[in-house]
């Protein structure tokens, strides 16, 4: 056992650089993208007189984040209707990171949530990468992280937003299920938790997964046992502490979203806002583009499961595709509460595989750019994303 010892480590540390050399040429493609979204952003805005860096960094939800990281909880603001916008809305662990980083560097608190979004993306597109490699095979991996970069609203994940964070721990958090790597399961899918609301869906990926696992071998270890109880304690400890904090209990954190205008109806009101955009002119444009994402968001998952994807992704995916689209409130942000689920885009990453290296980059980089001039354009637009 003494000589084994130096070994277990010695050995993980080639699995590790084994997998950062796989990876290369998906984080290379990333790269580019990300920095190819950030060039025509900056020359876009300062041709509106804008900063990049400030629409990057302070600008709605980042601002709330900010202000969580400097003052704590408890600040809101009234609306003249009279409803109350709470900083309780947003969940914890972006503001901790970007307190932390405040303090460790000469980073202004906003300036270390983009440092945070960045790193956080580039650990996302290595998750997505591991995961499409290990069920579809090494060129599938790179065109799945290639996609999720060129999607149109990609440049989210340069904003000191929280949704490269949290897509960076899910991603994480689901290959280890896939590896059955219990512990860092459920120590993922808490933190998942701590991220955003929709953290749930990876908790429910963890315990179905598991469950299946416990009855296809009629056993429960340890490991397994305690990552299903470690899941979800980031999320369930948050809500708690709201609703202790406000007096409401178990409704409290619902309260809080209710003041924001988010509940969920079950698509009603989205679908009521298509439809008064299909019934005026020029805005049926926008709304017949909505209605094909619509559709191909709802096709994907077809395919998806049509083609047997793992529990944890379908799973996962699912519950984060209807909380963005069944939801009641901003419908300007759908597109953004859809990048987390990265599972709808590996039945396209394989169909691209498939084509010649040549053509599938030509393909990909007249998207990278159409992505990166949808992102200018909406980043310096009036609405949030």
């Amino acid at each position: 056992m003494t000589d084994l010892a130096p070994y277990v480590p010695t050995v993980r540390r080639a699995r590790v650089r084994s997998a950062l050399r796989r990876a290369a040429p998906a984080l290379l493609v990333y790269a580019g993208v990300r920095a190819l979204g950030l060039v025509v952003l900056a020359g876009w805005s300062a041709a509106n007189g804008k900063s990049a860096h400030g629409l990057l960094t302070a600008r709605w939800d980042s601002l709330w984040y900010t202000r969580v990281a400097d003052f704590g909880y408890g600040w809101e603001t009234r609306l003249p209707d009279g409803s109350v916008h709470s900083n309780l809305a947003f969940f914890p662990l972006l503001p901790w990171l970007e307190r932390l980083g405040h303090a460790l560097t000469p980073l202004s608190y906003a300036d270390a949530g983009l440092l945070v979004a960045w790193l956080a993306s580039l650990a996302a597109a290595l998750g997505i990468f591991l995961i499409a490699e290990r069920l579809y095979g090494l060129r599938a991996g790179v065109c799945a992280v290639a996609l999720w970069a060129v999607l149109p609203v990609g440049i989210v994940q340069s904003m000191a937003y929280s949704e490269s964070l949290f897509t960076a721990l899910a991603a994480w958090a689901l290959y280890a299920v896939l590896r059955e790597r219990w512990v860092w399961a459920g120590v993922l899918a808490a933190l998942a938790g701590l991220t955003r609301p929709v953290g749930a869906a990876v908790v429910a990926a963890v315990w179905v997964t598991a469950a299946i696992a416990v009855a296809r071998e009629r056993r429960a270890g340890w490991r397994l046992v305690l990552g299903v109880l470690l899941a979800p304690l980031g999320a369930a400890g948050y809500v708690l502490w709201v609703g202790q904090r406000t007096g409401d209990g178990l409704f409290g954190y619902l309260d809080v979203q209710a003041q924001w205008g988010n509940g969920f109806d079950g698509g009603l009101a989205f679908a009521r806002f298509v439809g008064g955009m299909l019934t005026s002119f020029p805005s049926v444009f926008a709304g017949l583009g909505l209605t094909v994402g619509v559709a191909l968001v709802i096709w994907l998952y077809v395919v998806c499961v049509r083609r047997g994807q793992p529990p944890a992704l379908l799973v996962y995916c699912g519950i984060v595709v209807v909380l963005a689209l069944c939801a009641s409130g901003y419908f300007g942000s759908k597109p953004r509460l859809l990048l987390p689920a990265f599972p709808l885009l590996l039945p396209l990453a394989v169909g691209l595989a498939r084509w010649r290296a040549s053509r599938a980059a030509a393909l990909l980089a007249v998207v990278a750019v159409g992505s990166a001039v949808y992102g200018a354009f909406w980043l310096n637009g009036s609405g949030p994303p």
